[in-house]
């Protein structure tokens, strides 16, 4: 496996910045509301930034189950609604949206399971919703090597929700190709393919 077995977390530098920042604003960080505060921050924050340890390629390697025959290759493979959730680097406030992931395969599939994975690991890190479509497009090319991909991410950011402009119902759009799939046609018909979800 070539991903890191070192934890980046240190989660008892987490939980001193939070005493300072919880003091900063002036409250008592000893009232019985806020004493587990820090230590509850710490514990999520090795959730929402555990991909930082994790090579999302591991979860695209070569394996002699998913090196299809001919016969067995798709046009396309396209999942769509997979959930994810990530925190904004500019504000460490979470993004939460869908992610939906189109490759046509070369020579190689890889089990639906394994996308899933990709995008949470990409996503459990300091992101920036232009920056995660981009590296899951990167990812599923070096990693399957396909002839195309597509990914679409629409998410809703609480930063714009709950800060700022406050607009509840605003959601950003953004999206990646690669291959056969930057062609407008072959992008349109996924499109609508992905669309299909709402019906």
């Amino acid at each position: 496996m070539a991903s890191s077995t070192t934890d980046p977390i240190d989660t008892a530098r987490i939980e001193a910045a939070v005493l300072e920042i919880l003091a900063a604003i002036g409250e008592d960080p000893a009232r019985p509301g806020l004493e587990s505060t820090p230590r509850r921050i710490a514990q999520s924050y090795t959730e929402f930034f555990s991909g930082l340890a994790v090579n999302p390629l591991d979860f695209l390697a070569d394996s002699a189950e998913f090196t299809a025959d001919s016969g067995e290759l798709s046009e396309l493979v396209l999942l769509r609604d997979i959930e994810f959730r990530s925190m904004c680097e500019h504000h460490l406030l979470p993004f939460i949206g869908v992610a939906h992931i189109a490759y046509v395969p070369r020579s190689r599939i890889v089990g639906l399971g394994k996308l899933p994975r990709v995008v949470d690991t990409l996503a459990s890190r300091p992101q920036l919703q232009e920056r995660l479509t981009e590296e899951i497009a990167d990812a599923l090319q070096t990693g399957l090597d396909p002839l195309g991909v597509l990914v679409v991410i629409d998410a809703v950011h609480s930063c714009v929700t709950s800060r700022g402009v406050r607009q509840s119902k605003s959601s950003a759009v953004t999206m990646a190709s690669r291959g056969i799939l930057t062609e407008p046609v072959a992008r349109a018909e996924i499109m609508v393919m992905i669309g299909g979800a709402d019906e």
